[in-house]
């Protein structure tokens, strides 16, 4: 697998932990470079820096609130000091728009509060700041948006985190069409349950739970974060290009 680019440098947003770290690394196995974003975790993500840099792969980390849009300027500018500095460069070849939280509540007990959160972060977050980026994306580059199989099938207590995915994918195919003229290609990634802390650890830690999502799998487990690292790293090399405006999900087949 190659990349379109000679030094590919991709945006993940979210990596300092569970899927984003492992699109990071996968990312950086497969020969690119790696700017990654973190909201509070700052050593978790200088830890992803150096795991990237002993694959002799160059990586940095800044940090990024993806549910406060009045600070993706200031974050814009920020980005475009360390690409000129740490590469030479003012563009990247693609962003991967994967940070968020997962809540899982009944819908007869959802705040506003709690939908509000969720919507910034992975909707209206999402929208704003590939907006804001899109001028230091660079032509033929790739934007990669992180769904959930969620969207497709429902398991109680996450109606208003899968709503703001179901959102993200059709978003993924308007942002396909309008930059299409840039030769920007524009997919989704769609994981389904995956063993990390996301919801609080409910996959990895709850046994119960982990076994019903495995026993409803063809393939027979509950998926591992590597499993979604390969599958985005994969989605932007070269060997995808004319991958476009589609949902993508890695679920080990689950509910189908």
């Amino acid at each position: 697998m190659t990349f379109d680019t000679q030094t590919p440098i991709f945006l993940i947003t979210g990596g300092s932990r569970g899927l984003g770290r492992a699109m990071a690394l996968g990312l950086a196995d497969k020969g690119a470079d790696v700017v990654l974003t973190y909201h509070a975790r700052k050593e978790d993500a200088a830890g992803v820096v150096s795991e990237i840099e002993a694959k002799g792969r160059t990586a940095a980390a800044l940090q990024l609130d993806t549910g406060d849009m009045a600070s993706f300027t200031r974050f814009e500018t920020q980005l475009g000091q360390t690409l000129g500095e740490t590469w030479g460069t003012d563009t990247i070849t693609g962003l991967v728009n994967n940070a968020g939280i997962g809540i899982n509540t009944p819908i007869a007990e959802t705040s506003e509060a709690q939908f509000d959160q969720l919507m910034n972060m992975h909707l209206k977050g999402v929208y704003f700041l590939t907006q804001t980026l899109l001028p230091r994306i660079a032509d033929n580059g790739r934007i990669l948006n992180i769904s959930s199989g969620l969207a497709r099938f429902s398991y109680a207590g996450f109606s208003a985190y899968a709503m703001m995915k179901g959102g993200i994918e059709v978003f993924t195919r308007y942002l396909a069409l309008e930059l299409g003229s840039r030769g920007i290609s524009v997919n989704t990634i769609a994981p389904g349950a995956i063993e990390t802390d996301f919801g609080g650890g409910l996959v990895r830690d709850n046994e119960e739970m982990n076994a019903a999502i495995a026993g409803n799998t063809p393939l027979g487990r509950v998926g591992l974060p590597e499993d979604i690292g390969g599958a985005v790293a994969a989605m932007l090399t070269s060997d995808t290009r004319w991958i476009n405006g589609e949902r993508i999900e890695v679920s080990g087949g689950i509910h189908h």
